[in-house]
């Protein structure tokens, strides 16, 4: 028989998160901004994505793998790719200290 211990876990672990977001089948555009959107409506598209994310069971996995992977896009667990380079940023001044 064949030893499978060194494998990848099923990707369903790894994603199963997703399943119970509350984006869940909803229009992207209003967690990925469109070309050149700018203030306010940047803004405010941002703050309608994290308030749709702020009642949402799966919010600290979300969040946590789009700062694991670095996401350069999107509001992933409330948090916009701004405050997404400013955590990663602290993070690594931590780290350095």
């Amino acid at each position: 028989m064949a030893d499978v211990s060194r494998l990848p876990w099923a990707i369903t672990d790894h994603w199963d998160w997703q399943r119970h977001a509350a984006c869940r089948g909803m229009n992207s555009e209003v967690f990925f901004h469109p070309d050149g959107e700018r203030d306010p409506r940047r803004s405010q598209r941002v703050e309608a994505a994290a308030r749709i994310c702020s009642g949402c069971s799966v919010r600290e996995p979300c969040r946590d793998w789009a700062r694991r992977v670095a996401e350069p896009y999107g509001v992933w667990g409330g948090e916009s790719e701004q405050e997404r380079r400013e955590h990663l940023a602290r993070v690594r001044t931590d780290r350095s200290a």
